[in-house]
């Protein structure tokens, strides 16, 4: 049987946003996201991403897509898109596989529908459409500048202002993704061809991130998006292993000195029933700290876990301990405060961040937790830790390099509606 192929094509050049497709949107890099959006849509069987760049092939594969190198000579800032996806097909057909349809996603749009995505698949295997793409409905008065660059209306007269209840919607690309017959894009060389559909995706989803300043507003909602886009799975975390920080994180940031200048802290018998818990799941932990202090290894030795003090460089650290014990850098959670920090958080899968964090951190986590520093917050960490190993028992949700088998569109009907 033929299949159902996303390819997410993410070349390494960008010159508005420089490693546009590595920057982090919600604590994941843009091109997983789009990886993650094509293993959750059901219909999909398979994902590939296409690029010129080790790094992003390098992430790409550990979000559980399959790379093809993308030639230099159609990788450059005029290539097309299509050229890239013809590429791609060819590869895949030299390897044996039958790709009836193609979804063609695009890294730039972060907040992909998979819903709708769904939908699309569905018009296309069903033949009912050859080609459908992700829009969103607008009601708005389009102006072009003319001669002299004066205004001049677009599709509808200077005269007449009809109610918005009056007036049929326009619909604008979204950019997010194009579904296909994979032959007749083949034959046309081109996205849209024979009878063509829209997929109608929500307002907030439909951000495409060309400039600093439309990542900035992606950062932003993200918290929002995924909370509505993964539900009740949201604020579970899926990981391997757990690192933390120390000051700020299992205290609140605060010491005691007393006369003779001993220095003391205050922790959280919770955090130690957490992290307990997760020992007893079998789930690696390390508590990693740029000062040498005492209280910090009597805390770890108390807990029962690795620690490692004096670290300069704390993602060096974080990296050999990985390495050390084989475990994906995608697979760990981070849990930080302050700026020290920036450096895990931005090389693990599932960056972390108490409430009262750096407002750096805050903007580099993936989840914001909702109790502070010395207040149960690593409690709340091994909770939603737990939580997302329990999901992943019942292949509930996905995560870096753990997808379920797909199954066919036909096999899972949605609600999305579709508009042509």
């Amino acid at each position: 049987m033929s299949e159902v192929v996303a390819i997410i094509p993410a070349r390494g050049g960008s010159k508005g946003v420089p490693r546009k497709n590595l920057q982090r949107v919600g604590g994941v890099p843009l091109v997983a996201r789009a990886v993650q959006a094509a293993r959750r849509c059901p219909a999909i069987d398979r994902v590939v991403v296409t690029t010129d760049d080790v790094d992003i092939a390098a992430v790409a594969a550990e979000w559980g897509a399959e790379v093809i190198e993308r030639p230099a000579e159609i990788s450059g800032d005029t290539a097309s898109s299509e050229s890239a996806l013809v590429h791609a097909l060819e590869v895949l057909e030299a390897r044996k596989v039958d790709v009836g349809v193609l979804a063609f996603l695009q890294a730039t749009s972060p907040f992909i529908d998979v819903d709708a995505l769904t939908s699309a698949v569905q018009l296309v295997r069903s033949r009912r459409r050859d080609s459908v793409f992700s829009a969103v409905e607008t009601f708005g008065f389009l102006w072009e500048k003319g001669v002299g660059s004066a205004a001049e209306p677009i599709g509808h007269e200077i005269d007449v202002r009809p109610r918005r209840q009056d007036r049929e919607p326009h619909y604008l690309e979204t950019g997010a993704f194009y579904v296909m017959r994979a032959a007749g894009f083949r034959a046309a060389s081109h996205r849209f061809f024979g009878s063509v559909g829209i997929a109608e995706v929500a307002p907030r989803t439909a951000i495409e991130i060309d400039t600093v300043e439309e990542l900035e507003l992606a950062r932003t909602l993200a918290s929002r998006v995924d909370r509505d886009a993964f539900g009740a799975h949201a604020g579970a975390i899926h990981v391997d292993a757990v690192v933390t920080d120390f000051d700020g994180v299992h205290t609140d940031d605060t010491v005691h000195v007393d006369q003779n200048g001993v220095e003391s802290v205050t922790v959280s018998r919770s955090d130690g029933m957490g992290v307990g818990m997760l020992r007893a799941a079998g789930i690696p932990f390390l508590i990693l700290s740029t000062e040498a202090n005492p209280v910090v290894a009597a805390r770890a030795r108390k807990l029962g876990v690795d620690v490692r003090q004096a670290a300069a460089d704390k993602a060096a650290v974080l990296r050999e301990w990985a390495g050390e014990r084989g475990i994906p850098l995608s697979r760990i959670a981070f849990l930080g405060n302050d700026v020290n920090d920036l450096g895990c958080l931005e090389v693990v899968g599932w960056p972390v961040a108490v409430p009262d964090a750096h407002q750096l951190v805050l903007s580099a986590a993936r989840t914001v937790l909702d109790r502070r520093g010395g207040d149960g917050a690593v409690r709340d960490l091994a909770e939603r830790v737990l939580k997302g190993r329990a999901a992943t028992a019942v292949g509930d949700v996905l995560h870096p390099a753990g997808a379920p088998a797909p199954a066919h569109a036909s096999d899972h009907p949605t609600a999305a509606q579709e508009t042509s």
